[in-house]
């Protein structure tokens, strides 16, 4: 264990009772956000804890803005969330005049707008973008599709279905990394961390773009964790983004045969909510998005298929 920790109280580290306490407003930020970043990267507290090397007591506090947490214990923070320790304390835009001057001007501005930017930048750096060109010099979407959203969302299921349909090729990014590294997905996260598997994640899908000028690519939930791998996953695809009810996410990720979730089924359900709520706002950049909760496997393909193929610009 480190030996810089955070100011210990006799909180317990689930839920710490702090009524009637004052706290400080930027405790209570800085822990909303570790909470958020946390979400987003879909891991528990005592993961983050152990990759922190803290206590889940000591990682609570500071979530709930009642830890009074040293540069060093934020810094351990920061690495396991795979983060900048700006971005954890909540200012990544302060590192240079280009950036508080870019800053200024796009405060304030509604997220269309900050999209458009987005991609007008990407651009200018090289990055191409999901929009085309045609021969007439008219904008078409990629031919690359690439589906999005949680595990059981039917990404795998309707991407092969939708890949046959159309004679695309069918890419499973998840197979796909477990290729590059030689090992499971699961194996890949145990022994070589998170970092690795995101090294593996990028250079997988950055393969299936090379390969493939037409494709259906299902991905990995989190591959929103990481923005330069999502930025590719924009600039050159055709996104969808797969919905479904946490309900449906959990029902169906057990009819794969992943058991897991019975062990603490309510447990279960408010990490999927939490990993949902972190995730969201990403998925939400999709082209298109699809509610696969709100009717059955061969309706929801049938309405994936006219979707996909009204985008493209092929007869239906």
């Amino acid at each position: 264990m480190s030996s810089t920790i955070l100011h210990e109280t006799s909180l317990t580290p689930e839920a710490p009772n702090t009524e009637g306490d004052e706290k400080n407003p930027f405790l209570v930020a800085l822990g909303e956000r570790v909470r958020a970043l946390r979400s987003r990267r879909g891991m528990t507290r005592k993961a983050v804890a152990h990759a922190a090397d803290v206590s889940e007591r000591h990682l609570a506090n500071l979530e709930y803005g009642v830890g009074n947490a040293s540069i060093l214990i934020l810094l351990q923070v920061a690495g396991a969330l795979q983060c900048t320790l700006a971005e954890l304390i909540g200012d990544v835009t302060t590192s240079s005049p280009e950036w508080l001057l870019l800053r200024e001007l796009l405060e304030r501005r509604d997220e269309d707008t900050l999209r458009r930017v987005r991609v007008v930048v990407g651009e200018m750096l090289g990055m191409g973008a999901a929009a085309e060109r045609s021969k007439g010099g008219a904008p078409t979407r990629s031919p690359r599709v690439a589906l999005i959203g949680l595990r059981g969302a039917g990404k795998s299921t309707l991407g092969r279905m939708l890949a046959e349909d159309l004679g695309f090729s069918f890419v499973d990014l998840c197979r796909e990394i477990e290729a590059f590294a030689g090992c499971s997905v699961g194996e890949i996260q145990g022994l070589y961390g998170q970092n690795a598997y995101r090294r593996y994640e990028r250079r997988a899908l950055e393969e299936a773009i090379q390969i493939h000028p037409e494709a259906v690519i299902a991905t990995p939930g989190g591959i929103v964790s990481d923005p330069a791998t999502f930025n590719l996953l924009l600039a050159h695809c055709t996104t969808v983004w797969l919905q479904a009810s946490p309900e449906d996410h959990m029902k169906r990720v057990i009819a794969q045969g992943d058991l897991r979730p019975m062990a603490s089924s309510r447990e279960a359900m408010d990490d999927l909510k939490n990993i949902l709520a972190g995730r969201a706002a990403f998925y939400s950049k999709a082209d298109f998005r699809l509610d696969t909760s709100a009717q059955a496997l061969d309706a929801s393909f049938a309405a994936l298929r006219s979707l996909v193929r009204q985008a493209l610009d092929l007869k239906t």
